[in-house]
């Protein structure tokens, strides 16, 4: 059994190299099996490259699929990352 959601990605240069390793490095000790679909194209997340392929740009619907332990769980957080918006290097607090 798996669960599905849709995330849109909010982050405004889109999932660009440093989202994507932030992405792939904190779902790296999933034990779900995770897969990001957009248009045609999908990733399960097993490498960076996987997902910048997906050129996913700001505004962005994807169909995301968790299956495994945990799935709801694990679905929320990768919905959660997709849907953040990254700024790198972070700014200091004043």
């Amino acid at each position: 059994m798996s669960v599905t959601g849709t995330a849109v990605i909010q982050n405004e240069a889109g999932i660009h190299c440093r989202p994507s390793a932030h992405i792939i490095k904190s779902m790296a000790g999933s034990p779900c099996e995770l897969r990001i679909q957009h248009d045609e194209e999908e990733s399960d997340l097993s490498s960076m490259l996987s997902l910048m392929m997906l050129a996913l740009a700001c505004g962005t619907e994807v169909q995301v699929e968790a299956s495994g332990p945990g799935e709801a769980e694990e679905l929320a957080k990768l919905i959660g990352l997709l849907e953040t918006h990254y700024d790198f290097p972070p700014k200091e607090d004043s």
